[in-house]
């Protein structure tokens, strides 16, 4: 038996046209992505995204509309699931406030933990695909994009 990983993230922009991303390090590996994670056995897609941004951003959420699902596969970076991700646009009910980084990866060198996080807020016209580490991320940006563009030509 092949074992699923459901994942779920949302896609945050504020109203100064900027989105946030987290860039994480975990088993040595670095990478950035939208915030999210895991779908806890029981539980709902969005009442794990709320968790989720509860959890890592101290932020209570309202989920706007589904932006993409993982339709190719995809296997995990960390063991051997089979990833399936869904994405979120999401806006915040109150305001951030978690320590916002400039730079990617500005992980503070003195902290000896397994897994470290930390969020930047990127200008829409600067974020590109390849800032994104995983495949799926970078599918759910170029869905988003599109669906920003189609909905400004309107």
């Amino acid at each position: 038996m092949f074992p699923f990983n459901v994942r779920v993230y949302g896609i945050l922009r504020t109203e100064a046209n900027e989105i946030l991303i987290t860039d994480e390090r975990t088993q040595s590996v670095s990478f950035t992505k939208f915030p999210g994670g895991g779908l806890e056995y029981g539980e709902g897609l969005i009442d794990a995204l709320k968790r989720e941004f509860l959890e890592e951003c101290n932020l209570h959420i309202d989920v706007i509309r589904h932006i993409y699902t993982t339709d190719f596969y995809e296997k995990s970076s960390f063991n051997n699931s089979q990833i399936i991700s869904v994405y979120y646009e999401v806006q915040p009910l109150e305001e951030l406030k978690i320590e916002l980084k400039l730079t990617p990866f500005e992980f503070d060198k003195n902290l000896e933990v397994d897994k470290i996080e930390v969020f930047r807020l990127v200008n829409m016209e600067k974020l590109k695909e390849e800032d994104l580490t995983f495949k799926t991320d970078k599918k759910a940006l170029e869905v988003y994009f599109g669906l920003i563009k189609k909905k400004n030509l309107n």
